[in-house]
């Protein structure tokens, strides 16, 4: 080989590295939150992503992308979707581990739901694109059983771990269901009571509906089932939409095409056309949105897991290529101005970690004890604000670590990059969160003093927090009408929120490192740029696998 073909100073493949026992922030949290009795399947499954096939996997479900099929060779209309083996690898791995199930499968309270969000988030910092139906399949179960019948027939199926993509009539021959959600349409958007699809009742007193219309956006549909909403007589109503009927038939559902999205391709994303649609109303006419609100505070969840997982993953990156690579007389990981980046960027990973477990097991909890609930219910849309806005400022430090490695497709990062601003728009946009923040602390009693109670849960550990926790008290009870002010007032929530939990269980350097930097408002506007003397060099190494360089 010619020596100017000589590979040295470049970072090993990263491989083989357990993507959950090498992040201490989230071992520690599930343990905290509950789901310490799955250390050995989140082991496993950590073990799982970090392999070389899994990542191959990844890499060409995203690159050989989705293909509309409307018509078969013949001339039938059969709207299908193509998709590369490896999504369906993809698939069939977090579908036989329980992702989508999970929850479920035991009884509420016992940390099953910490356990699959910490699965989730695993899948999540490898292949994004592939969790949105099932964090759907997840999050639909609590609006189906507003109506018992369809519930009893469906969530046996929903809740398989058996992942079948071919097409066919649920319970006759399928075993198996995913399930999708329509709401938007391409007059309202996040307005979904401007929706113009018409439901109309077939006839006696049943549940059958027609629905003729329009979505502007529907993710994965080749799922088995859909929640949509569209005008009855009564009003907005949520339905439950199949794609197959019970006689076999397919359902008058036509892909009109995929959208070209800048992220998230190997999930594909369509606008759909219903004519005379048959379908089964969940919930009373009039109150779809109420009914199918349920089924969006699971997904919103879902975005804060995979922008944690996106962010982790990129950091991880980071370190592992600085901590391989020379430059100017040492390692990239030894300069003092790298401790203080990877520092940086990592206190924005561990906050975001466990406002995400904290979230989560608020869910596991929220159906037996009331303050829970009303906790989870203003918690949701907090760490969801400020965590997906976090994500692609993360990313993009990250990927000026790699410098020029890291802006080529051969690395993960430009995948995480195009996916990192989606899951701030998915499920309501900054705007759409901060506004339901300030309704559920006009509507919803117990929502503020929840909150203040768990921000007052780390009172008295350090003098900065405790002022700001006031300052956020104060804030909850004169700002919370201000709609210019709604973003200001959630970012606080949210940075308070996470000294809060950082203060109760991280290192004592982790939470002060945060509070000095981001509730003392000590810190720039941009990453590497921590006040001085803060422990950065221990800092930097929890963000190496296993937390040391």
């Amino acid at each position: 080989m010619s020596a100017t073909h000589q590979v040295f100073n470049q970072a090993p493949p990263r491989i083989d590295v357990n993507e959950y026992t090498s992040h201490t922030a989230l071992v520690e949290a599930v343990g905290a939150f509950g789901g310490g009795w799955a250390t050995d399947a989140l082991t496993e499954a950590g073990a799982l992503v970090g392999r070389a096939d899994f990542q191959r996997d990844a890499e060409l479900a995203n690159t050989i992308l989705p293909k509309h099929l409307s018509h078969d060779r013949w001339g039938n209309r059969i709207d299908d979707v193509e998709f590369h083996p490896a999504y369906h690898s993809l698939m069939r791995t977090a579908v036989t581990n329980g992702v989508h199930a999970l929850p479920y499968e035991r009884p509420p309270g016992d940390g099953a739901r910490v356990v699959r969000d910490a699965l989730m988030w695993s899948i999540n910092q490898v292949e994004p694109a592939h969790t949105c139906p099932i964090s759907m399949t997840t999050s639909v179960i609590p609006a189906l059983r507003t109506n018992p019948e369809l519930a009893a027939q469906w969530e046996p199926h929903i809740l398989a771990r058996t992942y079948d993509p071919e097409l066919g009539a649920v319970g006759v021959a399928k075993r198996s269901a995913l399930m999708g959600m329509g709401m938007t349409e391409k007059q309202g958007g996040s307005d979904v009571r401007a929706n113009t699809s018409q439901a109309v009742p077939v006839g006696g007193a049943g549940d059958e509906y027609l629905l003729t219309g329009h979505k502007w956006f529907t993710s994965a549909p080749m799922c088995d089932g859909f929640l949509v909403l569209a005008q009855a007589p009564g009003g907005l109503t949520c339905f439950l939409l199949p794609r197959v009927l019970p006689d076999g038939s397919r359902n008058t559902i036509e892909v009109q095409r995929l959208k070209d999205k800048l992220g998230n391709r190997a999930n594909a994303s369509s606008e759909l056309e219903f004519r005379e649609a048959l379908m089964w109303r969940v919930g009373d006419e009039g109150r779809g949105v109420a009914t199918i609100i349920e089924m969006v505070n699971g997904t919103r969840l879902d975005c804060v897991i995979g922008v944690v997982g996106q962010m982790r993953q990129a950091v991880h990156q980071a370190a592992w290529h600085t901590a391989h690579r020379s430059a100017f007389g040492g390692l990239l990981a030894d300069k003092p101005l790298m401790h203080n980046v990877l520092a940086d960027l990592e206190l924005d990973v561990e906050a975001a970690t466990l406002l995400m477990m904290r979230v989560s097991g608020s869910f596991d909890r929220a159906a037996t004890d009331p303050a829970e609930a009303a906790f989870r219910r203003i918690a949701t849309p907090v760490a969801k604000y400020w965590a997906t806005k976090m994500c692609t400022g993360v990313v993009r430090e990250a990927m000026e670590c790699l410098g020029g490695n890291g802006y080529v497709e051969e690395s993960i990062l430009p995948r995480l990059f195009r996916e990192s601003p989606l899951n701030a728009i998915w499920e309501g946009s900054g705007n759409v969160i901060a506004l339901d923040v300030l309704r559920a602390l006009a509507r919803e009693p117990g929502a503020a003093d929840s909150f203040v109670a768990e921000l007052r849960l780390a009172a008295g550990a350090d003098r900065r927090l405790d002022a700001a926790i006031d300052a956020v008290a104060h804030s909850l009870v004169h700002d919370a009408g201000s709609e210019p002010g709604a973003r200001i007032l959630v970012e606080r929530m949210a940075l308070v929120w996470a000294a809060s939990l950082l203060t109760r269980y991280a290192p004592a350097e982790v939470a002060d490192a945060f509070v000095a930097s981001r509730v003392a408002a000590t810190h720039g506007p941009l990453y590497g740029t921590l006040p001085p003397g803060l422990p950065l060099a221990a800092l930097a190494a929890r963000a190496h696998p296993g937390g040391a360089a």
